[in-house]
């Protein structure tokens, strides 16, 4: 699986997310009190390219046999709600590319422990994946997930863009006292939280090496081109069920969609299975 944003990719990069000024960018979400790192929208009059957001990961990818850990789980729900016990996370913001231009379609796989710190590795409870809207802009309800033994508190995802490698990282809570003793945290990627009750509310914007303008959004098509070596085609409308073959395999979608360039069944395994 190709990754983008890693630590040496980082390294070259000269500006710090929390070095960008503070300026609108698009229409606001809401401003959160004691903010930590600027929000890449802030950055919209310094004229300089954005730093992508840094790599994470805890080498938890594979899916293992285990009753509980950090484990990425393929095919999760179309949802932006995760529903469970524990203190409401509202978590919003937008995905931009390098040139603070923010893009559209962007897929976002999170996945998180529950408030004692479990992970379901049998089902899809606190697991799921949305696409940014128009604006570049998303929105997960969630909770404040738990702790576990060796780490903060965090949550995972995935963010792929159209036709784009995948960026694997976390997000951290400000004020966390683990933060100091986790070897995986990194404070580029602590969101900006604040109490609203009943729960609490946060900021996060990705930035992805994406350089330039994002990529036009795809409309669909009344005659779409033809996908090399299979039955998929970009622009059709796709339900739960259906199968289509690429590549010489074939494929069952999970979720139904319209199907957009950048998205053929192998690098989507959120809407599409191998069979």
């Amino acid at each position: 699986m190709d990754t983008e944003n890693t630590p040496a990719e980082q390294e070259s990069k000269g500006i710090s997310r929390k070095t960008l000024l503070k300026a609108a960018l698009v229409a606001p979400l809401p401003l959160l009190v004691g903010q930590l790192p600027a929000l890449a929208r802030d950055a919209r009059t310094t004229g300089e390219p954005l730093a992508p957001t840094p790599f994470c990961s805890d080498d938890d990818d594979p899916t293992v046999p285990q009753t509980e850990g950090p484990y990425f789980k393929p095919n999760s729900p179309l949802r932006t709600t995760l529903s469970g016990p524990g203190t409401p996370l509202t978590l919003s913001g937008y995905v931009f590319g390098l040139a603070c231009q923010p893009l559209a379609n962007v897929l976002l796989d999170f996945w998180q422990a529950d408030t004692n710190g479990a992970y379901d590795n049998v089902g899809f409870t606190f697991r799921g994946h949305q696409f940014t809207n128009a604006q570049g802009a998303f929105t997960l309800t969630t909770i404040v997930p738990g702790l576990y033994p060796g780490r903060t508190r965090h949550i995972h995802v995935k963010v792929q863009a159209p036709n784009r490698p995948i960026l694997t990282t976390q997000l951290y809570f400000p004020g966390e006292p683990r933060n100091s003793t986790d070897t995986i945290y990194d404070p580029r990627l602590l969101m900006n939280v604040r109490t609203a009750n009943p729960g609490k509310e946060a900021t996060f914007d990705f930035v992805l090496n994406v350089p330039g303008q994002p990529p036009a959004s795809p409309s669909p098509s009344a005659s779409p081109s033809t996908s090399p070596g299979g039955t998929w085609r970009a622009g059709t409308t796709y339900k739960a069920g259906d199968q289509v073959t690429y590549g010489g395999a074939t494929y069952r979608c999970l979720q139904g969609h319209t199907a957009m360039a950048g998205w053929e069944p192998p690098n989507v395994p959120a809407l599409w299975q191998r069979v």
